[in-house]
């Protein structure tokens, strides 16, 4: 029997070991049993608190969600015009934290999850939404006209560039990946239709 108050304890110590074990695998083919093992409790445990290894999964997918979320909330509260927020969002995208092997790991393979779990894809609906609603706000201050076009460009360069990461294992292309992020901003909104040159006349 589940000693009481431990269960909050119990779920954080196992999302964690989900999400270690799947960066030690490299996939999602790991079991409860593994997990469980990794927290140092028993898949029965494991099961009580979970029902499911998908809802384990489910678990760890909302835990590496919320805390990408409050990094790019921080990230913002020291964001004070619509052009700083764009790059503090790009930023908080390729922390320490985004880019550990773990984490790397648990979110590609969150990817394929959701070809055949709902709840997965739901979250990484929920994740998509927010990232381009975020970026929407800041492009709709500077370029109306064109703001929903640059939020989903870059939103999709955002997840694109961090799978290039992903795949080169390699601590500067995280580094790179803002710098470019960074340079297809300033050129789309200086160099985009309703870009008007210095000198120009109204």
């Amino acid at each position: 029997m589940p000693k009481l108050g431990m269960e909050p304890i119990r779920r954080a110590a196992l999302v964690s070991a989900t999400i270690h074990e799947i960066g030690a695998q490299g996939s999602l083919d790991v079991t409860v049993a593994q997990i469980a093992r990794r927290a140092g409790m028993s898949a029965g445990l494991a099961h009580h608190y979970f029902g499911s290894k998908e809802q384990i999964f489910a678990a760890a997918m909302r835990h590496i969600l919320s805390l990408y979320g409050a990094q790019v909330r921080g990230a913002l509260l020291m964001a004070h015009d619509p052009r700083m927020r764009i790059e503090a969002i790009i930023r908080a995208s390729f922390t320490g934290m985004s880019t550990r092997p773990e984490h790397i790991a648990a979110w590609l393979n969150f990817y394929v999850q959701a070809r055949k779990s709902p709840e997965t894809a739901r979250l990484l609906a929920i994740y998509h939404k927010r990232l381009e609603s975020n970026l929407l706000h800041a492009f709709r201050q500077i370029n109306p006209a064109r703001a929903a076009i640059l939020a989903r460009g870059v939103a999709a360069m955002i997840d694109g560039l961090y799978c290039r990461h992903a795949i080169g294992a390699n601590a500067h292309i995280s580094q790179r990946s803002v710098e470019t992020l960074l340079h297809y901003v300033a050129l789309a909104l200086d160099q985009g239709p309703n870009h008007q040159p210095q000198g120009a006349s109204a």
